[in-house]
């Protein structure tokens, strides 16, 4: 059921565009619908989480590494599962109000896809999908923090929070694949039922640590988390106060019980966090935007999470679970607020804010209670769970001290650090309230529009029970011992309770609140004495300082290495090829015992012939000979296929080989027609050298790669394999489409880019061409002729008996190529085949009368063809795990049209299309096929009719009278064609 409910976020995702365009900002409440119903259907698992128990589904994605879709949910997970779909549901309703009027389209789908992304990682029970939903996590805060991509601040933002959340994320994977090789797998419940010892074990959880320390913006990462504010506020009220932050929090929770003892971890979290929490809140008492001002607070506040999570213990670990329910609720309220302020002021400047508690009393009730909570005033939920970790705290000093291995006066200092932490944030959260809403002093009072009661509802809902929560510190111990207990370290909790009596934690709450009133009383000396501190850089700066370096860097490495020149790339290239792989030759072991030069003479001839054609054509001057040099090496590298008996690959070497001479010719033909003028300098000795080390380097390694052979090779089961698993008897063709057609899906994807690619270069708007003179183009295109519009064509450039040969062979090899892309099954062919057949038909056409010719032969746009493909060959793909297989799963059916199964001749029966053995991969060699067909016509039109156009502009003559004027439609053909005039067929 949760995979279902993520699919359905991802699903509704999709379908913002089309609900933003047709119903505008009510399209967010579509949205919510589906982390709504996601919210009700957690609730039903409370029965079977408040027991003890898990709710658990499986799904296997990759078997031989052990890796699943695994979702186990205790009552850790659960909370966070219901932070994220209630809050996310919530705010979700918020933005239809927040961006009424607005184009969110973008926001909408991003906001959904993000709840979908962090609903999978706080529930999945593999490490491998955790990390995936963790950058995804990642991906999504991208989108969503540049939510104006016009804006620097919204592109510097999301970049930053971008390179060091993934860094920390890199990190964590060391991490994630230590454990689980260490463990045997790679399941977080495995792993912490028997925890793996050791360093490497170790290492491999303080790199977890870090991960989750980058994510939830502690020092020194924590620069990240103010900048994100640059994204609209419900973004804010999300990402960084209910979910994304609460990411790594959550992964120190759930680590904590297993690896808190190990060395460093409870240092790490307790000076990380006690220091992130007095730095965020002492930046937060400088800031005058009410949003920026709560985010130096939630970084504070996230510290102080980390530290009552990760810290080990049972009491610390309930009051981190209650702070964490606290946080999300208090914080997003307090986000949420500040967008009402913002949205009917159009200003966050607490200094230019007055008023608004007479003008707006329900917002300001509601902020004030979202602050009471934050600030821990009782008879708040932020209260009873601050009152807990102060508790949990002076556990330490008491009984705890022993089992953490903190000494008492370590225990102290850490006691009072959470105490001054909670100091500043009792003096900014009031400073937050008198800034949003208390009457100022010769402030002139902003414009204002009174909010609707919708728009206020979602973050009145939320400080009601931030209110509610208050009394309810029983049910939530209850709830919350279910995870604390599965913790062995330390004293219990005495729970969550407004009154536990006169106490140490009481008394410790009422100092802060105290003081931190003293600090709000006393904010303009306390500013004073802020400006007073000597300026050194943050971290801010310092990641800034490094970006620029970095940068600098880049452009003189750039600089002194790409300088313009193809050949100094590729020289380096295989400079490096010949040192590492050439090198680490001189220290294998793995030698033929003999090598056979050849089997028979024809392939010495044949090998001889290659050699040949290559040192002619490293030796010519002329392009043109050169590259026909290089055709004969091609060509002669299918006579060696064939040679050694694989005809299929010669077929396909002779199509590639023959598209790409075609390809460069047409490139050819706008360049010099000799390589260089000047006399060949010493460089061409190294050149030499170089290609010399190259050719021995690659020989020796082919050598030794037959050598080094100690396995039967796995192509010894492909005969019997690739007809009972891939119902065909062509070993290569099943191969691609079949054994792997992953790796097949893989590079038609990168036929696509490259296409896609080529044609960006020509065509700077648009793949589809615009004929100027169609009425010319219809003149010319008279019956009579053997080619639509050869008539268009300068009569010095045709060839009739081109025309005629082109006119016969077009569509024998287009049924040519439909043959072996049926065929390709079982004799040699295949869609990569058929399509090049096709597509050089397309370029015979384009060569034979030009560019209107290409577009007569080919009425349409290569992208679409590309993209058809392309979705055809998924389609293939993703069926049959539709139909209850696997995906790329094959399917056989055996055709039978009643009369057309035999012919009889006076030579013998031959088999007609009547009995067709048809294989469902054949559908996705289909894709294969119509994708080939697209590159090559992209390529023919790009280099080929996109050239012609470019060379028609640069020899436009200079406009002449209409009456002296030549005909529009004349053009002239492919330079490289010319010949004998044509007449026109009779």
């Amino acid at each position: 059921m949760l995979s279902a409910i993520i699919v359905a976020h991802l699903a509704v995702a999709l379908c913002a565009p089309v609900l933003s365009a047709r119903i505008g900002a009510r399209g967010y409440l579509v949205m919510a619908l589906v982390p709504a119903l996601a919210f009700g259907w957690l609730l039903t698992l409370a029965p079977v989480v408040i027991a003890g128990g898990y709710y658990t589904e499986s799904t296997t994605w990759i078997a031989q590494l052990g890796v699943g879709i695994d979702h186990r949910m205790g009552m850790l997970q659960w909370l966070l599962a219901l932070i994220v779909t209630g809050i996310g549901a919530l705010v979700l309703v918020y933005c239809r109000w927040y961006f009424a009027g607005v184009a969110s389209r973008r926001a909408m789908g991003v906001l959904t896809a993000f709840a979908a992304a962090m609903l999978g990682l706080v529930t999945v029970d593999n490490l491998v999908m955790l990390y995936v939903f963790w950058e995804l996590t990642t991906v999504f805060s991208y989108l969503l923090i540049g939510y104006d991509p016009t804006r620097r601040a919204n592109r510097s933002a999301a970049f930053t929070a971008l390179i060091v959340t993934t860094t920390g994320g890199l990190a964590m994977l060391v991490g994630i694949v230590s454990l689980g090789v260490l463990s045997g797998s790679f399941r977080l419940s495995a792993i912490l039922d028997a925890p793996p010892i050791g360093p490497v074990a170790t290492a491999a959880a303080l790199l977890m640590l870090v991960g989750a320390l980058s994510k939830s913006a502690l020092v020194p990462f924590h620069f990240w988390l103010p900048g994100a504010m640059a994204a609209p506020t419900p973004i804010s009220a999300y990402l960084h106060a209910a979910a994304m932050v609460k990411a790594g929090v959550y992964l120190v929770a759930a680590l904590a019980p297993a690896f808190a003892s190990v060395p460093l971890w409870r240092p790490a979290v307790s000076l990380l966090g006690a220091a992130t929490m007095i730095v965020g809140g002492w930046r937060a008492l400088r800031q005058n935007d009410l949003k920026l001002l709560l985010a130096y607070g939630t970084v504070s506040q996230l510290g102080f999470l980390v530290l009552l999570s990760g810290f080990g213990t049972q009491a610390a670990a309930l009051a981190g679970i209650a702070m964490l329910v606290g946080h999300a609720l208090f914080k997003s309220t307090l986000f949420l607020v500040v967008g009402v302020i913002d949205h009917s002021t159009g200003t966050r400047d607490l200094t230019q804010l007055t008023g608004l508690a007479r003008a707006m009393p329900a917002v300001a009730v509601i902020g004030g209670l979202a602050a009471a909570s934050m600030a821990g005033l009782p008879p708040t939920l932020g209260f009873i769970a601050k009152e807990s970790a102060l508790e949990a705290l002076s556990y330490l000093v008491t009984y705890d001290g022993d089992s953490t291995h903190l000494t008492p006066p370590l225990a102290v200092l850490l006691l009072a650090a959470v105490v001054a932490g909670s100091m500043l944030t009792v003096g900014y959260s009031l400073r937050w309230w008198w800034g949003a809403f208390a009457d100022k002093r010769n402030v002139t009072a902003p414009p204002l529009h009174r909010p609707s009661v919708g728009f206020v509802s979602v973050p009145a809902l939320l400080a009601a029970t931030c209110l509610a929560g208050g009394f309810l510190g029983g049910p939530l111990t209850g709830l919350i011992e279910v995870y604390s207990v599965t913790l062995s370290t330390g004293h219990p909790s005495h729970g969550l309770a407004l009154w536990h009596g006169l106490s140490l934690p009481l008394g410790l709450s009422l100092l802060a609140i105290g003081l931190g009133a003293v600090l709000f009383w006393q904010r303009s000396a306390i500013a004073a004495a802020q400006a007073t501190f000597p300026v050194v850089k943050g971290a801010d700066e310092l990641y800034i300082d490094a970006i620029r370096k970095l940068d600098t860097l880049a452009v003189e490495v750039t600089a002194r290495v790409q300088r313009g020149s193809l050949a100094s790339y590729t020289a380096i290239v295989l400079a490096v090829v010949v040192v590492l792989s050439g090198g680490s030759l001189l220290w294998t072991v793995h030698w033929p015992a003999s090598v056979t030069p050849f089997d028979y003479l024809p392939q010495a001839l044949v090998g001889v012939l290659i050699i040949t054609a290559g040192v002619l054509a490293a030796t010519s001057r002329g392009r043109v000979r050169a590259l026909l040099l290089v055709g004969v090496t091609g060509y002669g590298t299918a006579l060696l296929f064939l040679l050694h008996g694989g005809p299929d690959l010669a077929l396909t070497q002779v199509l590639v080989e023959t598209v790409s001479l075609i390809v460069f010719m047409m490139v050819l033909r706008r360049l010099p027609k000799y390589f260089t003028n000047r006399p060949l300098g010493s460089t061409r000795w190294w050149r030499i050298i170089l290609a010399a080390g190259v050719g021995l380097t690659v020989a020796l390694l082919a050598i030794v790669a037959a050598g080094a052979r100690v396995a039967e090779p796995v192509s010894v089961d492909y005969y019997e394999a690739s007809y009972s698993f891939g119902y065909g008897k062509n070993i290569v063709n099943v191969t691609l489409v079949d054994t792997r057609a992953w790796d097949t899906i893989g590079e038609i994807s990168v036929l696509v880019i490259a296409a896609t690619g080529v044609a960006s270069l020509i065509f700077l708007r648009s793949r589809v061409q615009r004929v100027a003179a169609r009425q010319g183009d219809q003149a010319f295109g008279a019956r009579g002729l053997w080619l639509r519009t050869s008539g268009a064509l300068d009569p010095i450039s045709r060839s009739l008996i081109f025309e005629v040969v082109t006119r016969i062979m077009f569509t024998v090899m287009m049924l040519v190529s439909v043959y072996l892309l049926l065929a390709g099954h079982n004799a040699p062919g295949g869609g990569f085949a058929g399509g090049l057949v096709a597509g050089i038909a397309l370029m015979v056409r384009y060569l034979a009368a030009g560019r209107r010719e290409l577009d007569e032969a080919a009425p349409f746009d290569a992208g679409r063809l590309l993209g058809i493909g392309l979705a055809v060959a998924v389609f293939a793909a993703v069926t049959p795990a539709l139909l209850g297989g696997k995906i790329f799963q094959s399917y056989d059916l055996e055709l039978v049209i009643p009369g057309w199964e035999y012919l009889r001749t006076p030579w013998g029966d031959w088999t007609l299309f009547g009995q067709m053995h048809l294989v469902s991969s054949t559908v996705f060699d289909i894709g294969v096929y119509l994708i080939v067909i697209g590159v090559v016509l992209d390529l023919t039109r790009s280099l080929g009719a996109g050239i012609d156009v470019q060379a028609e502009q640069d020899q436009a003559p200079v406009p002449q009278p209409e009456s002296t004027r030549a005909h529009p439609a004349v053009e002239a053909g492919p330079p490289a064609l010319s010949g004998s005039t044509s007449g026109v067929a009779p």
